[in-house]
């Protein structure tokens, strides 16, 4: 970049859809005392960016903001007190917001290195989805193998990567998706449901009898009775993720159907949200996206890139995602 004075970034100026996105210059910030300067390589693009852009996401700034919740680039300057980094490192960050811009100022803990054998684009692509999965199957879960799995919205980000992660921690997949989708399903080592041809408690059931040992469910609210009906006897439904903007009481709503109405019936519900969890506590993400990294570097996992754009490109990119046409990952690249 040279020295030059300012930087562009994809700017959120107001609440609305992808078309409320201004590319703006901004004056460079110099790094504060423990913080890094990264030149961003490459940003994942999610559903959760879309949330934010309608105003409805718990953990957005105030607007206006820059969105981007994953980034992965190279670390041009080191505040003061910084230690453990080097200029020129390729490093990866949860950022929540700020991603989608030439240049990421933030404090250094949130920066964790990218392995050689990892680039850019794969290492953006995974942070959210990845590590929602990982979490969610190892710290909430604790799957063992041999057992039962259905997913739903498996074709999706999270699904994808939780059925990838599933098959290896040894867990037989059952993966809930329209019919256009299900090649993908087989192709990552899952039983295709096709959610729309009946309850998904009788369809799950009519393969696996006694129900299986977990749902994960992309919460979407009218699905939990069903998660419910598909579990076994002592399994576990986790609800993961905020799927647009209901209210709050109807959030609220959906909460007690999955703890209490899972009780009821001899089952446990649970509910897993990547970045809550962050903020109370780095510590888990700084241990498990190095597995990721590894994993990927290992060729072991495979985030589905399907769509690249020029970083740029934020508003093009998410206005493809809101058509729900989107199979795997669209992920903006700075050539």
């Amino acid at each position: 970049m040279g020295m030059s004075a300012t930087y562009r970034a994809v700017m959120l100026t107001k609440k609305g859809g992808p078309e409320v996105l201004q590319t703006v210059e901004l004056p460079v910030e110099h790094p504060g005392p423990g913080q890094l300067h990264v030149r961003v390589r490459a940003a994942g693009v999610g559903a959760t960016d879309l949330i934010m852009l309608a105003g409805n996401y718990l953990y957005a700034p105030k607007i206006p903001f820059v969105p981007g919740y994953e980034a992965a680039g190279v670390v041009d300057a080191i505040g003061a007190g910084v230690t453990g980094f080097d200029l020129g490192q390729r490093v990866a960050a949860l950022t929540v917001y700020g991603g989608f811009a030439e240049l990421l100022v933030r404090e250094a803990e949130h920066f964790l290195p990218v392995p050689v054998g990892v680039s850019d684009r794969d290492a953006a692509a995974v942070i959210l989805n990845y590590v929602t999965s990982w979490q969610m199957i190892h710290r909430v879960a604790k799957v063992r193998p041999g057992q039962t799995a259905l997913v739903t919205g498996a074709a999706g980000g999270v699904g994808t990567a939780a059925l990838q992660l599933l098959r290896l921690a040894g867990v037989k997949t059952y993966g809930a998706a329209s019919a256009s989708k299900q090649a993908i399903l087989r192709s990552l080592g899952a039983t295709p449901i096709d959610y729309r041809a009946g309850p998904l408690d009788r369809l799950t059931r009519a393969l696996e009898p006694k129900g299986v040992d977990y749902v994960f469910d992309a919460v979407g609210g009218t699905n939990i009775g069903p998660c419910i009906g598909a579990l076994r006897r002592g399994g576990t439904v986790v609800g993961f993720g905020f799927m647009g903007a209901a209210g709050m009481l109807s959030k609220l709503a959906m909460f007690g159907s999955l703890f209490i109405g899972a009780r009821l019936r001899g089952r446990r519900g649970t509910f897993y949200g990547i970045t809550a969890l962050y903020r109370k506590d780095p510590k888990p993400l700084r241990e498990d996206l190095p597995k990721i990294f590894a994993l990927l570097a290992e060729k072991k996992i495979d985030p589905l890139v399907t769509r690249t754009f020029a970083l740029l490109e934020a508003r093009q990119a998410l206005e493809l995602l809101a058509t729900g046409s989107v199979e795997g990952k669209i992920v903006l690249e700075n050539s």
